[in-house]
């Protein structure tokens, strides 16, 4: 069995492979005061749950956007998996080249979709990962990292409507299908859903235009945690892979594999 470990800004997505198989998968809060210890069992707890033993975990890879987490996490696994993790970085076998201007600037969520992209719908591509940041990134048909963009997420600008402004509520982040609304919360809801919506249309548009290809020319794929909100009823044909991450995990530990158990 292999550990499979994403770590974002709000939450820490993790799943356990048999095989080829992704047989479970949690979602947990990203709480970076946590210590080794409190995510030790949390996680031995978690498993526990879905009869998973944590002495049948043959193997751990993690990735990470969150830098405060990056001793803390690997610590818990030699801990209580007695493993050493493999961490996510450029220096690993990826089959992908990076033409970022600083290559080591590309944030390791990036790296791990790019190559599950590759494997499973091939270039050229573009990827929307929509969690607390939403980020494009950008593959050619030559297994290029071209490059990308990141902006906001639309769970961070609704927090930023409540926490901003003197008079505009906490609101529920949902589906609205009309922009001219009638009260305060349901105007904010159309102005976050249609926002963002028409946000991803126009972006996938200008980067068809600047590959000089049709949009049905490009594999288009959606995940995060928004991902299915946003993109379902986009004018594109987006294919929306809520286990991308995952699977680029599993793709980048069998490119890399080695014997991790701690002496």
């Amino acid at each position: 069995m292999l550990l499979v470990i994403d770590v974002g800004n709000t939450t820490i997505v993790f799943g356990v492979y048999q095989d080829d198989e992704l047989v479970s998968d949690f979602r947990i809060a990203t709480v970076k005061t946590r210590t080794s210890d409190e995510y030790g069992m949390l996680f031995y707890n978690t498993l526990k749950h879905s009869n998973i033993d944590v002495n049948e975990i043959d193997d751990v890879i993690i990735s990470s956007v969150v830098p405060n987490l990056m001793h803390t996490l690997p610590s818990m696994v030699i801990k209580y998996f007695n493993k050493r993790p493999i961490i996510v970085n450029r220096d690993l076998r990826l089959d992908l080249n990076i033409e970022y201007t600083n290559p080591d600037e590309v944030g390791a969520d990036r790296l791990v979709n790019a190559v599950a992209a590759i494997k499973d719908y091939g270039g050229p591509c573009i990827i929307i990962d929509i969690g607390t940041a939403m980020t494009f990134c950008v593959i050619d048909e030559n297994n290029s990292y071209l490059g990308g963009l990141i902006l906001p997420g639309i769970g961070i600008s609704a927090d930023a409507l409540f926490t901003m402004t003197s008079k505009l509520p906490k609101i529920e982040i949902v589906k609205v299908d009309s922009v001219i609304q009638k009260t305060t919360i349901s105007s904010m809801q159309a102005g976050l859903y249609q926002g963002f919506t028409c946000t991803i249309d126009g972006i996938i548009t200008k980067i068809a235009n600047e590959l000089g290809k049709k949009p049905e020319d490009i594999n288009i794929i959606s995940t995060g945690g928004f991902s299915s909100l946003l993109t379902a009823d986009s004018k594109y044909n987006i294919i929306i892979d809520r286990f991308l991450t995952l699977r680029g995990l599993k793709i980048i530990y069998d490119m890399n594999r080695r014997d991790t158990f701690v002496e």
